[in-house]
């Protein structure tokens, strides 16, 4: 329906009264589940990556120190002991959905709630009008670019959110946040930093980004009055987030999914592993959705992997072929790619070093047929996520984890 209109109304005046319509719909929603929020204490986390698995290792922190919590990300909606998977293909739902689930949140006794919060959900005022107590930040870096106009403005957008919450819990390592967002006004500031990483604390979640989602979720807790032993006791009960660095098989070669749809993100995955030899699985989204970032991620592709399929993600309306070239074009850059990772298989034949395989069940099928022991495969970009979005809204039942547990299932059948 909204679709429909807007394509009645005249593009400058539907761009004027657009805020006026959201911030409409936002009030609404929110009369209508008579405010919930403010009968909770609500904790927002937002940055470009980590939000997802900072909400769920704090949700986990108050639950441990007693509290009936309710969480939402882009893995899963949580009220109390009941959760489902997020399968909406949104990280922060529309304003009268998160109304409902506040408002259903405190029905069931919830005392706080962690919510995942986005740009685009900013963008479209589905903040507003939820009382806000404390606002995190993990970390900032280029995405959505298209969409805001600029690395600015979509910086300026995350902001919003620590306009309406009394207290800021800030990554001192980030440097496009860090300056920034400490000039803002708050009734409490709190930060962490790696190098404060306290001694004794193990965490099973690899990797440095780990470590620092870990801290804010710490310095959340702390700021809400949960004592340090209670959060390091439930954090350290945490083997996995669903969908991030999720290791499905180590022999004989390795098998992990990962959410990674960022160059930055891309990257720290790449570096946190180490294997003979890798196998990597990536494709990026269409619709529109950050263009720029498409070679940047070949290029990143690249630069760690041995051997790339690229396949499709969610093409949405795009051509899904363009969408391979553009990141293919990033792989050319790389101009160490070829001669550093040409390799000789069985009876010296040349293996080439990419391909395309446009269906992503076939492409994580080859993957793990090439995989040869101590190799890892690693399949990026839609993590634990239910659906696969193609032309004309139509939405295909999807999860890299199962169709990869599929097929390694009939690879052993084959062998």
């Amino acid at each position: 329906m909204f679709q429909f209109v807007k394509t009645l109304i005249p593009r400058g005046a539907f761009l004027f009264f657009q805020p006026l319509y959201h911030r409409f719909l936002a009030l609404l929603a929110a009369i209508l589940y008579r405010f919930p929020s403010r009968k909770l204490t609500v904790i927002g986390v937002t940055g470009t990556n980590g939000k997802s698995t900072t909400v769920e290792l704090l949700a986990e922190i108050i639950e441990e120190a007693g509290y009936r919590v309710a969480s939402t990300s882009s893995i899963r909606f949580r009220i109390a002991d009941r959760e489902h998977p997020n399968d909406l293909k949104m990280t922060m739902p529309g304003r009268f959905f998160m109304q409902k689930f506040l408002r259903n949140a405190v029905t069931n006794g919830c005392t706080h709630a962690v919510l995942e919060v986005t740009s685009e959900g900013i963008k479209q005022f589905r903040h507003r009008y939820i009382k806000f107590d404390v606002a995190v930040i993990t970390n900032i870096t280029p995405e959505h670019i298209e969409s805001h106009g600029s690395f600015e403005k979509y910086r300026a957008a995350k902001a919003e959110l620590f306009k309406r919450a009394p207290i800021h819990v800030l990554n001192e390592d980030d440097p496009n946040t860090y300056a920034l967002f400490s000039r803002m006004p708050a009734q409490r500031r709190a930060s962490y930093k790696l190098k404060e990483y306290p001694r004794g604390f193990h965490l099973h979640l690899p990797g440095d980004f780990n470590r620092a989602n870990a801290l804010a979720a710490l310095t959340a807790g702390q700021v809400i009055g949960i004592s340090y032993e209670t959060a390091k006791r439930a954090v350290e009960r945490i083997d996995y987030i669903p969908g991030r660095l999720e290791v499905l098989q180590e022999e004989p070669f390795g098998v992990i999914v990962d959410y990674a749809h960022t160059p930055d993100a891309l990257e720290k995955v790449y570096k946190e592993l180490s294997a003979p030899r890798f196998i990597c699985v990536l494709g990026s989204a269409g619709g529109g959705r950050d263009a720029w970032k498409r070679p940047e991620m070949g290029k990143v592709a690249a630069e760690h992997c041995d051997y790339i399929i690229l396949t499709n993600e969610d093409p949405y309306d795009e051509n899904p072929e363009k969408i391979l070239e553009e990141i293919e074009k990033g792989i050319r850059l790389n101009s160490k790619f070829p001669a550093r990772h040409a390799s000789q298989g069985e009876a010296g034949r040349q293996i080439p070093n990419s391909k395309k395989i446009l269906d992503r069940r076939e492409a994580i099928r080859a993957a793990l047929e090439y995989a040869k022991k101590d190799d890892v495969v690693v399949i990026t970009g839609k993590g634990c996520e239910q659906w696969i979005m193609g032309p004309n809204g139509v939405k295909i039942p999807w999860d890299d984890r199962e169709v990869v547990r599929e097929e390694i299932k009939n690879l052993k059948i084959k062998m």
